[in-house]
């Protein structure tokens, strides 16, 4: 089994960019740094679960999915190099007062090549090659109408995951590409030097590995497959435009440390036999942030999680997914030495799973159905915090800097969060720590 590491997508990115200032070292060179978000859709049919479908007389699957993702990318003359997240979530559908569905992320490292010289229309053909999760569910349509009552019964229906990144986003795994090319067309802001850029994205995603994406006696290879068309916006800093030496846009892999515990939460697990959560939540994300004469401006996206055993036959985790985006000021640049402050303002959810170790295959699976549970609630989020970085040049012609970054501040739940009855606001709200490590060219 080929197991590939989240860690990793980052590192490439550096490791790029060194050899590409060996190639650039002897001639001129062009520089070209954007931050985007997308939407999109794709294709993804789900054969062998289908077939089982239509043996009992039931609808397929929609054989579509919606896409949502965030991506930084680099060029430095021809050469394109840059990072994606990408969401995708199929269309449920409803079955006997259940509903089905599937929903994966992926994590990829994008390499491609331009078509065009600097200017405003943009040509690039890339591939990515990344990791992967997913998540296939039938639950029942209704959800729980207390906390008490889902511990008592969590046995609602069934979920299935590969990599499961609700334990922590270090479990992304498995490997898939894409293959495409990108349109974009910058269109000028009034008194600022950045450029407003809108993308459109088309190509081929597949896993190269076939049964990677198999589970309890199915494959679920299609759900990473398919054509994919994605329109965005985003922010971009031209060569053409630039007129000040520290306008840039970096990219950085953030990890930290969130100082609050599900205290109320396990004492309720506790009073219905469940193990306790222990310890605080880790997160791992990334973090896009551009700068220009001081402001800074950006978007970043986290995934904390908690997981540990919830009896002898059941497994259980905590997550909340976080994503703001942030406006600041560095209020202090000395040499590579810098300080500043951000806001942030933007979505949270919190999510916590009880599942059974052992669950029979397809399709006994499907008739029996009751087996693990899930409760979910979501809402707005904001933040202060205060930084300090420090940035080392890696290459004789200053391509890019090697930046490291501590953080530290406090997030402020803006609604109540609540699984059933219980009021998890006081979880959400909490001081953390960030440590980060990035490039910016």
């Amino acid at each position: 089994m080929i197991k590939a590491d989240f860690f990793r997508i980052p590192f490439l990115l550096i490791l790029f960019l060194i050899w590409g200032n060996q190639s650039f070292s002897q001639k001129l060179y062009t520089k070209r740094s954007t931050f985007y978000t997308h939407l999109g859709v794709s294709g993804a049919k789900l054969n062998q679960f289908n077939q089982m479908l239509e043996e009992r007389g039931l609808s397929e699957l929609r054989n579509k999915y919606h896409s949502i993702g965030l991506g930084y990318q680099s060029r430095i003359n021809d050469f394109v190099i840059g990072m994606e997240l990408i969401h995708n979530r199929g269309s449920y559908s409803e079955f006997d007062g259940y509903k089905m569905g599937f929903r994966t992320s992926r994590a990829l490292l994008n390499i491609g090549y331009a078509f065009t010289e600097e200017s405003k229309f943009q040509l690039i053909h890339y591939m990515s090659l990344g990791v992967g999760y997913l998540n296939f569910q039938m639950l029942p349509s209704e959800r729980p109408s207390s906390l008490e009552s889902f511990l008592e019964d969590p046995e609602k229906g069934f979920i299935l995951r590969k990599n499961d990144i609700q334990k922590g986003s270090r479990n992304y795994g498995d490997f898939l590409t894409e293959i495409g090319f990108q349109l974009s067309y910058d269109f000028d802001i009034p008194g600022r030097e950045e450029a407003l850029s809108v993308i459109a994205k088309m190509g081929y995603a597949f896993s190269p590995f076939e049964g990677k994406w198999q589970m309890n006696g199915l494959s679920f290879d299609n759900t990473q497959s398919g054509a994919f068309f994605r329109v965005g916006a985003g922010i971009s800093l031209p060569d053409r435009n630039f007129f000040y030496k520290d306008a840039s846009i970096s990219a950085h892999l953030i990890t930290g440390f969130h100082f609050t515990s599900p205290k109320k939460f396990n004492s309720i697990l506790s009073d219905h036999g469940y193990d306790e959560l222990d310890g605080t939540p880790s997160n791992l994300g990334l973090k896009i942030q551009g700068e220009n004469e001081k402001l800074l401006y950006g978007a970043e996206v986290y995934n904390l999680a908690m997981k540990g055993d919830a009896s002898s036959t059941q497994t259980q985790s905590l997550n909340s997914l976080r994503i703001y985006a942030n406006l600041g000021y560095k209020a202090l640049q000395y040499k590579n030495f810098g300080f500043g402050a951000t806001g942030g303002i933007g979505y949270g959810n919190l999510r916590y799973t009880i599942l059974k170790n052992d669950k029979p295959d397809f399709p006994e699976l499907f008739e029996q159905r009751k087996f693990d549970g899930y409760l979910k609630n979501s809402g707005l989020m904001a933040k202060p915090e205060v930084f300090v970085e420090y940035a080392i040049p890696m290459t004789k012609m200053k391509l890019f800097d090697l930046v490291f970054t501590a953080a530290a501040g406090y997030e402020l739940a803006l609604a109540n969060y609540r699984l059933g009855e219980l009021d998890m606001a006081d979880y959400m709200t909490a001081p953390y720590l960030m440590f980060g490590i990035g490039v910016r060219p």
